[in-house]
């Protein structure tokens, strides 16, 4: 009996099936012990994998959403497997990638020698609203600003790895990815015993060995206390920061458990104040310190940037990263890996217009209908445009916005995304995915193997972010 039956691929790679219809080499385990089971053995099976992350409050927020703000993360137990050389490629990609972008942070924040060089426009970072003057020649820990970085990656219809965006401020998902795995250990043990997988077990110790890494210039003794800070419990990516926090061994804390006393970072305790060397913030730049950014934040800490400032507390990821992940500037990165490494990007970036550039933004005009449109500083899947699946009113609508302030808005081709076998609603079918790579650095750098898989559940939808109803997908990194 086959339960999966190839449906039609072209125009798009798939990553079960060829072109022909035949399965891919490292999919064959997984579709024969599928073939076992009834299609009430599926539904079962899914109803209970469900009601696993609903169990465990794995939800996320979406404050858009007029019916209701708390969703469980929809999962689909086909995963997305990665062959031992695939995935060496991507790992050295993305080490490649966020070596580059970090000497890029380093150097705008100290010798800017790529904007004295002409490498990158002097407007795209001085007038970026993440980069700030005020951390200029500013030490930063083992002069790394990249802790955690979460690399968006997607296939075109040839089956060629792109970057689509780089996350480096507060990248969220990394829960996921584990809770993906136990969910599919749990209820389908069986796949597993066909396949030798990397694990992820371990994983999270290079975590808490790399954010110890960090310890401020003026730090002494043998003792490090690292927190997590969380804007609290109806953030979107709350159950991310608890997981982490637990998973790490360190505290979790808002803004009203910490205070500064003489430039020194402190944690209130029922034993009394403990002071507090490495903070690995889930809150954005802005809201960190009232007295320095936002000066109506509720969520930061008074006073923390100038703990920071006297190197007597780091701050992960650094502050002021939000101009190297900013949709703009992700153009250049191939121009950063050339430029710092003397290397050839190892995996390209998706092509990338200017509307600020008068030629690129008239061409982009005349074919709205057939490219993306994003704004630079959205995330989430908003403010964006899908050409090819937008109506007459919304395409009119972008380009006004377009018109009205081209520097906030990019243009991309509209690539096919890979796609990969889903199951929903009893029945099998065909849905877009991409897949978010986590890096973690300290003295070294560590690629968590194989990263979330996020899929755009909708049929014939494109937008993968949970947000916009998307789910995700266990990640198999083969060994062999």
């Amino acid at each position: 009996m086959t339960l999966l039956k190839p449906y039609s691929i072209a125009p798009y790679y798939d990553e079960m099936f060829r072109p022909d219809g035949s399965l891919m080499n490292h999919y064959v385990h997984f579709h024969n012990t599928l073939n076992v089971f009834s299609t009430n053995d599926l539904k079962e099976k899914h109803e209970l994998a469900q009601q696993s992350f609903l169990r465990q409050g794995i939800t996320f927020t979406v404050y858009q959403d007029d019916t209701g703000t708390e969703r469980t993360m929809p999962f689909d137990f086909i995963p997305i497997i990665i062959p031992p050389k695939e995935w060496s490629r991507i790992e050295k990609g993305m080490i490649q990638r966020t070596t580059a972008l970090n000497l890029f942070l380093e150097d705008i924040y100290h010798q800017q020698n790529i904007l004295h060089d002409g490498i990158i426009p002097k407007e795209l970072v001085y007038q970026n609203p993440h980069y700030y003057d005020l951390l200029r020649d500013l030490p930063f820990p083992i002069k790394n600003h990249i802790f955690l970085a979460g690399i968006d990656l997607i296939r075109d219809e040839n089956g060629q790895y792109c970057v689509l965006e780089d996350n480096l401020r507060n990248p969220s998902g990394l829960s996921y990815v584990y809770q993906n795995r136990f969910v599919m250990r749990q209820v389908y043990p069986e796949f597993f015993q066909s396949h030798s997988l990397h694990t992820l077990e371990n994983q999270l110790l290079y975590l808490r060995e790399a954010i110890m890494d960090y310890k401020p210039r003026n730090h002494s003794g043998t003792k490090t206390n690292s927190v997590l800070l969380t804007p609290g419990i109806y953030n979107s990516a709350y159950y991310d920061h608890v997981f982490l926090a637990q998973k790490m061994g360190i505290e979790l804390v808002e803004g009203s458990d910490l205070l500064v006393k003489n430039e020194l970072v402190y944690m209130e305790t029922i034993y009394g104040l403990e002071k507090v060397d490495i903070i690995y913030r889930r809150i954005d730049d802005d809201y960190l310190d009232p007295l320095t950014f936002n000066k109506d934040s509720l969520l930061g800490v008074s006073g923390l940037f100038d703990a920071f400032r006297a190197g007597n507390v780091s701050i992960l990821n650094a502050i002021g990263n939000g101009v190297a992940d900013d949709k703009a500037m992700y153009a250049y990165v191939p121009d950063m890996i050339r430029y710092y490494l003397n290397e050839d990007p190892i995996i390209p970036n998706v092509t990338t217009y200017f509307l600020s550039d008068k030629k690129q933004r008239d061409w982009v005009l005349e074919r709205l209908e057939q490219l993306v449109i994003k704004n630079v500083g959205a995330s989430g899947g908003y403010d964006m445009l899908i050409g090819p699946h937008a109506t007459k009113s919304d395409i009119q609508l972008f380009r006004e916005k377009i018109l009205a302030k081209p520097h906030q808005y990019i243009a991309q081709p509209t690539i096919k995304l890979s796609r990969a076998p889903s199951y929903q609603n009893d029945q099998f079918y065909p849905c877009h995915i991409d897949l978010r790579v986590f890096v973690m650095s300290g003295e070294s750098t560590h690629v968590i193997p194989g990263g979330l898989s996020r899929v755009a559940l909708k049929k014939g939808s494109l937008v993968v972010n949970s947000s916009q109803g998307g789910g995700g997908k266990d990640t198999w990194v083969l060994k062999k």
